[in-house]
């Protein structure tokens, strides 16, 4: 059993070793320093092409549409009746000369209307000798009184009555002979043959048609244009005529219609084309009429952005910053459009807009001469 002396020894001991312990100091834990932002350097400008709106010389134009026709298409038609047609020397796009026979109708019926107004010729004229014979004979009787003034008052009207059949005889054959010479049908025109409708075997009647000639091979354009134009056109000027079956067609105005058309409010224009064209009568086409030039300021059509009917263009500033300018266009002439208000010759316009440019975009404008 420990004594109470004994406790106290052990606790003695106990208390002088912990004394002796180094215990270590407690540290407290230290924060990491707060990592620095750098912000990243500003992209460098992009570059963007300009060029200045160009001044120009443009025609200036009106535009018009309307029928290419025959200049004037002539009815070819039988001027006697009841003869059968013998024969057909044309058809339809056949070129003709003046004179030039086309049909022949069967004459053998009028050839012998000849013969007998021949006959009935003759047979007049020898009435009309008789008649003749018998006045003189009662003028050299009347005298001594063997014929009576009545007698030879009758002589002389036999002789007139004699003079008149023998007239109308005259006529008469030389209507059969017109009738003998329009029995052949000839071109009254040099021209081109645009309808046929001569059958071989049929029997004409006295005024119906069988061709259609275009004379001299002519067409023209009849062009509609708005009635309050129409003042501003005038005889000789040029006209462009777009064709759908080749090269545009040159040709010249020829007649100004003095009139408008109630309807449509528009005036018809009459242009003379080339004899060589390769338009076609009955085409409906476009064209223009030059009425004279003028300048105007025009930039690419890629440089325009179109949008609900409105156009603008992006320009650079002096502060090379990107500005959106409406404007107003006029005429559309190869790959240019014509401005006609929002900018001017000084302006700096983007010739290539794209997506990624905005409104006040700092940017380094390249002209296209540079580029």
């Amino acid at each position: 059993m420990a004594t109470p002396l004994a406790l106290l020894l052990g606790s003695a001991s106990f208390s002088s070793a912990e004394q002796g312990t180094v215990v270590p100091a407690v540290t407290p834990p230290v924060k990491p320093a707060a990592a620095v932002v750098v912000p990243p350097p500003p992209p460098a400008p992009r570059s963007v092409s300009w060029l200045h709106p160009r001044s120009a010389v443009w025609p200036d134009l009106i535009r018009a549409s309307g029928n290419v026709m025959p200049w004037q298409e002539t009815r070819i038609g039988s001027e006697v009746g009841g003869l059968r047609l013998s024969s057909v020397l044309v058809t339809v796009g056949d070129q003709v000369k003046k004179g030039q026979v086309l049909a022949r109708l069967d004459a053998a019926t009028v050839e012998t209307d000849i013969d007998a107004a021949k006959a009935q010729v003759a047979e007049a004229e020898a009435t009309l000798a008789q008649a003749t014979a018998t006045l003189e004979r009662g003028k050299r009787l009347a005298p001594s009184g063997g014929v009576s003034q009545q007698e030879l008052t009758l002589y002389e009207t036999q002789k007139h009555t004699a003079e008149a059949r023998v007239n109308a005889a005259r006529a008469q054959e030389k209507r059969q002979q017109l009738r003998l010479q329009y029995a052949t049908l000839v071109a009254p025109d040099d021209g081109l043959i645009s309808a046929s409708f001569a059958a071989e075997g049929t029997i004409v009647q006295a005024g119906s048609e069988l061709f259609r000639l275009i004379r001299q091979g002519r067409l023209e354009w009849r062009a509609e244009v708005k009635g309050e134009l129409l003042g501003k056109l005038a005889r000789g000027q040029d006209v462009t005529v777009e064709s759908p079956l080749g090269p545009d067609v040159k040709g010249r105005i020829r007649l100004v219609s003095p009139t408008i058309d109630l309807a449509s409010r528009n005036g018809l224009v009459y242009v003379d084309l080339p004899v060589d064209t390769d338009l076609k009568a009955g085409l409906n086409v476009s064209g223009s009429i030059l009425l004279g030039r003028r300048k105007v300021l025009a930039v690419p059509v890629a440089a325009v952005l179109r949008q609900k009917g409105s156009a603008r263009v992006l320009v650079v500033d002096a502060d090379n910053r990107i500005q959106s300018i409406d404007v107003s266009l006029g005429r559309t002439k190869d790959d240019w459009v014509e401005i006609t208000a929002g900018v001017d010759e000084h302006s700096r316009v983007v010739s290539r807009p794209q997506g990624e440019l905005h409104v006040g975009d700092v940017v380094k404008p390249v002209s296209d001469d540079q580029a």
